[in-house]
């Protein structure tokens, strides 16, 4: 039952003439995430959703480091709440706080289908792939009450542009058969994050998201419809979950990934501060070697915004990860290139009334 509750929001770095949004609480649904009942109760906080008119959806990059360069958020903030998430200092800019804000008032974009529907419409469009999940989870909880995602999906299934999806909920398996139908024409591919097999440890750094478990099974489901996945072993803690990559590639294998990848833990701005009282709070013995091996693969800094450097660091660490990364994807048969998803069979979807008035 939703309840209209405005709040307050907390200031934030470069937020000053924001407007107030207002929010709303909403009780999350049940799904079977992985987690116990007791589990789920350990880490309450009741969400809040404001509902946003976006001016766009599509969001462009030019960045080497990144393989797409068309992406769409259907959210803004994650309720998830991973402690580690680069897009935190995003919420920062909209007068609110990169730590509880960030997962707890959330921004739902009520016209992003029809935005997304719009722009492929356009003559200026040229089809390229779009990748789903690129700042905030596409499939986090909220999106069962809302289906912001599916009806985004709907659009690309039934234009046949090709994208991706990258997500660590197992809610994606609801939305099988629009990827089926994308899959028909090379269209789609998924990305499924596992950071720990440590059922313990993935409650204290993602407290909201899917257990891990839960994850491979959805691998398993995925890949047994004939979706291309791939592991992305994302992010790398040094000194916390560096040496799981081996058994986490092998047990995605098993449920039938296709590749795997891994990007090494960032700490841009205010989620430097966060993650650190973090380590503090829940891994204190570990937590002057976790920050020390960090810096090791920034080459002495805590942080490396720099091309070419920033998504897998630098130095003999790093070296060290990427071997045995190559090692580990040929072992368990993960070596194969990502699918190159197709624009051949793209359609052009009817103009809308509002573009023919432009």
């Amino acid at each position: 039952m939703e309840k209209a509750k405005p709040t307050r929001a907390t200031r934030g770095r470069g937020a000053s003439g924001n407007p107030s949004p207002r929010f709303i609480e909403v009780d999350r649904e049940a799904f079977d995430d992985g987690w116990t009942p007791d589990e789920a109760a350990e880490t309450p906080l009741k969400t809040y959703v404001a509902f946003e008119q976006a001016r766009s959806i599509l969001s462009r990059n030019n960045s080497p480091d990144i393989p797409f360069s068309i992406s769409i958020n259907p959210y803004r903030g994650c309720e998830h709440g991973c402690i580690y998430c680069y897009a935190r200092p995003s919420h920062a800019y909209l007068d609110l706080s990169p730590g509880l804000d960030f997962e707890s008032r959330l921004f739902v974009k009520s016209n992003a289908a029809a935005l997304l529907h719009d722009a492929l419409a356009a003559p200026r469009y040229e089809p390229d792939v779009i990748a789903l999940g690129a700042n905030t989870d596409p499939y986090q909880p909220i999106e069962r009450r809302y289906r912001i995602t599916r009806r985004v999906v709907e659009v690309l299934a039934q234009c046949r542009n090709p994208f991706t999806i990258t997500t660590k909920s197992a809610l994606v398996e609801r939305d099988i058969d629009l990827l089926l139908q994308a899959r028909q024409y090379n269209a789609v591919s998924v990305n499924i994050s596992v950071t720990t097999l440590d059922h313990a440890l993935a409650r204290r750094l993602e407290p909201r998201a899917t257990a891990p478990r839960r994850r491979l099974q959805t691998i398993e489901r995925l890949a047994r419809a004939g979706i291309p996945v791939t592991v992305l072993f994302a992010p790398v803690i040094p000194g916390l979950n560096d040496h799981e990559l081996e058994s986490v590639l092998e047990a995605a294998a098993a449920a039938g990934a296709m590749a795997a990848g891994y990007v090494v833990l960032r700490l841009p701005l205010e989620v430097n501060p966060l993650f650190q009282q973090w380590l503090a709070d829940n891994e204190p013995l570990k937590a002057k070697r976790v920050m020390h091996r960090v810096e090791a693969m920034r080459d002495g800094r805590q942080n490396d915004s720099q091309f070419g450097s920033r998504m897998q660091g630098s130095g003999e660490f790093a070296t060290l990860l990427n071997q045995r990364m190559v090692l580990a994807q040929r072992r368990f048969g993960l070596d194969r290139p990502a699918p190159m998803l197709s624009t051949a069979d793209f359609r052009r979807p009817h103009v809308s009334p509002q573009m023919v008035l432009f």
